[in-house]
């Protein structure tokens, strides 16, 4: 199935005597099909220009302001195919199915990823999924995990188990634990790092922590086993924000190890050991992704009411990569 258009360039030059308002309440009025909540989402994630420069929704236009708007075009509903991707399917009854995620899959279809996604492998396996949450793009995906971390995900059958799931990530009830391979060594066992994640005013499609913006984010970690200059962790998230463990292990120099937009790849610390540089060059090849898995997953069961509580393996890279460090 080809895609030869994947993406609409609109420009727009703000017209004389035109009175102060925010930029997303402008492209609202001046962009066809769109609304408030669509163009706020487009500046978020820096497919808006003013002037050459990202700005913020609340950005007030002024009149000579030229405006680039770069439109990713999502699949038609029609273009969604099944497709036979293989699926580690570690539970399925006739409301929901966990399933474990490799690296590399993006939950659903979206802009610069059509096909080879998650739910064109769910698409082949049932046609029981849910049409709670933008049916025809995202059947059945109650939430997400970043394209490279592997791991489990819930996805619901129906809408009502769809809704009760939901519910359950919005109370953030839902227990969530990763374990990661970050750079450095920790002086305690365990730790929080409690800091807002906002969006880099650098580069949009990015996150860092902040003092006053953005949105709360929790994140609990515990000391598996130490090696040499990294460290295996586990971690619990009280939220669930994007990037969310990428940002804080960064915010307190740790990186994750591998992570090529968070520092991870790059000799955070042992810069004097000897023959550092090869050994993480080899170490890189092992990792080419974050060391990062989502590898427990529980919640209460819409309809039988009891705790649910579902367990992965490390996939095949982590555990070379903990071989080696070893």
């Amino acid at each position: 199935m080809s895609k030869i258009i994947t993406e609409k360039k609109i420009q727009i030059e703000v017209p004389l005597g035109k009175k102060k308002e925010r930029l997303d309440t402008f492209l609202a009025a001046a962009v066809e099909n769109a609304t408030r909540n669509r163009a706020q989402k487009f500046i978020e994630d820096g497919f808006v220009l003013v002037n050459g420069k990202t700005v913020k929704p609340s950005y007030n236009v002024a009149p000579g302001d030229v405006i680039d708007v770069t439109i990713p075009i999502s699949p038609r509903p029609e273009d969604i195919e099944a497709e036979n991707i293989p699926l580690d399917i570690v539970y399925e009854d006739e409301y929901l199915l966990v399933v474990n995620k490799p690296a590399g899959m993006v939950a659903h279809p979206a802009y610069a990823n059509f096909t080879g996604t998650l739910v064109n492998a769910l698409l082949n396996h049932t046609q029981n999924l849910s049409k709670y949450n933008d049916a025809l793009v995202r059947p059945g995906i109650v939430h997400r995990i970043d394209k490279e971390t592997s791991g489990l995900l819930v996805v619901a059958k129906d809408e009502w188990t769809h809704a009760k799931l939901a519910e359950q990530f919005a109370k953030h009830s839902i227990e969530r634990e990763y374990w990661a391979i970050c750079w450095g060594l920790f002086k305690e066992l365990k730790g929080e790092v409690n800091s807002n994640i906002a969006r880099s005013k650098k580069d949009r499609k990015v996150f860092t922590t902040s003092v006053d913006e953005g949105k709360t984010a929790v994140t609990f970690y515990e000391k598996i086993e130490e090696f040499e200059f990294t460290t295996l962790l586990k971690l619990n998230l009280k939220t669930g924000r994007t990037h969310q463990i990428r940002v804080h292990l960064t915010s307190i120099h740790h990186p994750i190890f591998g992570d090529p937009t968070y520092g991870g790849r790059e000799i955070v610390c042992g810069s004097s050991l000897p023959k550092m540089k090869s050994r993480v060059q080899n170490l890189l090849e092992i990792m080419p992704r974050q060391a990062l898995h989502a590898k427990t997953l529980g919640f209460i069961h819409p309809h039988t009411k009891e705790l649910v509580r579902f367990d992965s393996e490390l996939p095949e890279d982590m555990l070379a990569l903990i071989s080696k460090l070893r």
